[in-house]
C-alpha cells in the first residue's frame, strides 16, 4: 500500500505538499514537500531504503524554509518539524536535524504576542505571525500539541527558547480559569491569554490533541512533571462524568459533546484517538479503569466503520446511529488506537479489524495509477464519491501504523523507549534525571 501510495505522489506530485490521484495532480498548501517529509520515518520503518533516499536528496537539494509563505503553526509543526526530528532519530543523519533548527527558529515569532499564546499563522521567510483573518484567537488544541516536538528541538540543540516558549503555553493553560473538570474549551485569545467561546466541550476537533499531549509530554520528560499528569487525569474524570454515553440496545459506549451543559451525540472520528491515549496512560501505570474505557471505546470506533457499507468510517457520526456525516478522509485515529490495544493487550482481535479495515481502503479508495483517495460517502459502495484527495498523514500515520500493528517485532519503535507525536512521528523518551 505504501509502495502504491508513493507511486503516485512520485508520479504526479513530486515535492509537493498532496497528491490528487484522479486527476493525476498535485494541491499546495505551504509549499513544503508535506508529503514527502511526512512519509520519511514510515519509509525507513519498512525498509523501503531505495525511497527513502530519494526522498532524503530531495530534503537536501530541494527543501527550503526560506520563503514568503504562510504556514500554520500546528500543521507545520506536528508534520515537518515532527518529521524530521523523527528521521533524524531513526537514521542519525544530520542532514533532518540542520533543517529541523532551521524550521523552528522560523516558527518562533509565531510566539511573539501579548499573551505569549502564540499566533495560528507564522511566515516563515519574513519571520512574521498574525492570527487567522477572521479573529484574533488562536485554537486550543493547536497551541497546546506541538510541546513534544519544541521540548525535542531543545533537548537536541542544547538551546532552551524552544522549550521556554511552549512550556509558557502549558503553564497558562493550567491556571487558566473556565475549564469544566479539566475539560477546555475550544478557543484561547492570543491577546488576553484568555479562554474564549467557553461552555463549549468536545473531545473531537479543536480540542482533541491537548489530551494526548498532557499525557505524552508527562512520558516524554520521564513522568517528572506533576501539573502535566495532574491535568490529565482530571480531563479524563472530566470526559468521564460529561461525556461518556451509551446507546441504545447495542450499549456501545461513546463520547459526546457539551454545549453550555447541553448533551450532543455527536462523536468525530478524531476521538478514535483517546482509546490509544488511555491504554498508553494505563500501560504507564495510571488507573485501571482506562484501560476499562479503553476496551469499550476501541468497539465503538471499530463499528463506526464495520456498521457503513462500505467498512469505513465517516468523519462523523451521530448515536444512536441515524445519520452521519459521510465522508472519510483515509484518517488514523482508529488504527492508531488499535495499535496500542494490540501492543497492549496482544489480544488478536485488534489486528483483525484493522486488517477489515486495511482491506476496506484498498477496496473503495485504492486509485488504479497510484495513490489513495478521501471518499465523499462510505455509505454508498457503488459510488463511494471519490474527493481526489490523498492527505500526507495516510502515509505519515494510517500505514504506518497498520504496519507496526501487524509487525510481530514489539521491540520496533517500543513504546518504553518511544512516544509517537500527534502526526505518528516518534520522538525519544528522555532518560530520566537520577533520583
Amino acid at each position: 500500500m505504501m509502495q502504491h501510495a508513493w507511486k503516485g505522489y512520485k508520479a504526479y506530485a513530486w515535492g509537493h505538499d498532496e497528491l490528487k490521484p484522479i486527476s493525476k495532480s498535485f494541491g499546495e498548501w505551504f509549499g513544503l514537500g508535506l508529503t514527502l517529509i511526512d512519509s520519511l520515518d514510515t519509509m525507513w520503518i519498512m525498509g523501503l531504503k531505495e525511497e527513502f533516499v530519494e526522498a532524503r536528496n530531495w530534503v537536501e537539494k530541494e527543501l527550503s524554509f526560506n520563503k514568503n509563505v504562510d504556514v500554520n503553526l500546528f500543521e507545520t509543526t506536528i508534520r515537518i518539524l515532527g518529521g524530521l526530528l523523527s528521521a533524524y532519530h531513526l537514521t542519525g543523519d544530520q542532514l533532518f536535524l540542520e533543517k529541523a533548527v532551521n524550521l523552528g527558529s522560523r516558527l518562533l515569532p509565531a510566539f511573539k504576542t501579548p499573551s505569549k499564546i502564540p499566533f495560528s499563522d507564522v511566515n516563515i521567510g519574513k519571520g512574521t505571525a498574525h492570527p487567522p483573518r477572521w479573529t484574533s484567537d488562536s485554537t486550543l488544541a493547536e497551541v497546546t500539541s506541538i510541546q513534544l516536538e519544541f521540548r525535542e528541538l531543545s533537548h537536541l540543540t542544547q538551546e532552551p527558547q524552544y522549550q521556554e516558549v511552549v512550556d509558557e503555553v502549558m503553564k497558562l493553560v493550567h491556571k487558566l480559569p473556565g475549564k469544566q473538570d479539566g475539560l477546555v474549551p475550544m478557543f484561547i485569545n492570543t491577546n488576553s491569554g484568555q479562554f474564549t467561546h467557553k461552555g463549549v466541550f468536545t473531545l473531537g476537533a479543536r480540542a482533541d490533541s491537548y489530551y494526548e499531549y498532557l499525557l505524552k509530554q508527562w512520558i516524554q520528560g520521564g513522568k517528572t512533571e506533576d501539573s502535566l499528569l495532574e491535568d490529565y487525569l482530571q480531563a479524563i474524570e472530566g470526559v468521564k462524568k460529561h461525556l461518556v454515553r451509551k446507546t441504545g440496545p447495542s450499549r456501545l459506549t461513546f463520547i459526546g459533546e457539551l454545549s453550555h451543559n447541553r448533551f450532543n451525540p455527536k462523536m468525530d472520528h478524531l476521538v478514535c484517538f483517546l482509546p490509544g491515549t488511555l491504554a498508553l496512560g494505563a500501560h504507564s501505570g495510571l488507573p485501571g479503569d482506562h484501560m476499562d474505557l479503553a476496551v469499550q471505546l476501541m468497539e465503538t470506533c471499530h463499528q463506526m466503520y464495520k456498521q457503513m457499507e462500505t467498512g469505513l468510517s465517516p468523519e462523523i457520526s451521530h448515536f444512536s446511529l441515524q445519520a452521519s456525516d459521510g465522508h472519510n478522509l483515509l484518517r488514523p485515529e482508529t488504527v492508531e488506537s488499535l495499535f496500542y490495544m494490540y501492543r497492549f493487550t496482544k489480544d488478536t482481535k485488534y489486528r483483525d479489524w484493522g486488517w477489515e479495515i486495511l482491506q476496506s481502503f484498498n477496496k473503495y479508495t485504492k486509485v488504479p495509477g497510484g495513490g489513495y483517495t478521501s471518499i465523499n460517502n462510505v455509505r454508498d459502495p457503488v459510488n463511494p464519491g471519490p474527493r481526489d484527495k490523498m492527505e500526507s498523514f495516510f502515509l505519515g500515520e494510517t500505514l504506518k501504523y497498520l504496519y507496526l500493528l501487524f509487525s510481530d517485532d514489539m521491540e520496533m519503535l517500543s513504546l518504553e523507549k518511544y512516544v509517537f507525536n500527534t502526526e505518528a512521528h516518534p520522538l525519544p523518551i528522555w532518560p530520566s534525571p537520577p533520583k
